[in-house]
């Protein structure tokens, strides 16, 4: 009769499975961080054209060239004054909800990048 004495895994075998796991997890943490930035980059998209849109329904509503153009009361009842910026003007007309960490809005309604991340309009 032949004494076998299984009672384990050999170090090799263990190395060999760690390294397998290694392996996996840098391919992991690649996938996950392309994720990550596609991200970014559709966000950033998105908040550009929620900023187009409220400027250019700013624009259909009241005319003008300018966001603010003086002080008015919106259709909604809100006093909108001359010293608000371009975003405060558009969140109190009701036309954005609140005012974008990424994009800066001059009065004509361009945009200027202010996230580094963020590519130019």
């Amino acid at each position: 009769m032949e004494n076998k004495q299984d009672k384990g895994f050999t170090l090799v075998e263990l190395l060999i499975v760690i390294v397998i796991l290694g392996i996996l997890a840098t391919v992991t943490v690649f996938a996950v961080r392309g994720i990550t930035d596609q991200g970014q980059t559709s966000a950033c998209s998105a908040d550009q054209k929620t900023l187009e849109t409220a400027a250019e329904t700013w624009f259909a509503q009241y005319g003008g060239t300018a966001i603010p153009g003086g002080a008015l009361t919106a259709k909604n009842g809100v006093a909108i004054a001359a010293t608000d910026s371009p975003e405060a003007s558009l969140v109190k007309a009701g036309f954005l909800v609140d005012e974008s960490s990424n994009y800066t809005m001059a009065a004509n309604g361009s945009l200027t990048v202010q996230n580094s991340e963020c590519p130019a309009p």
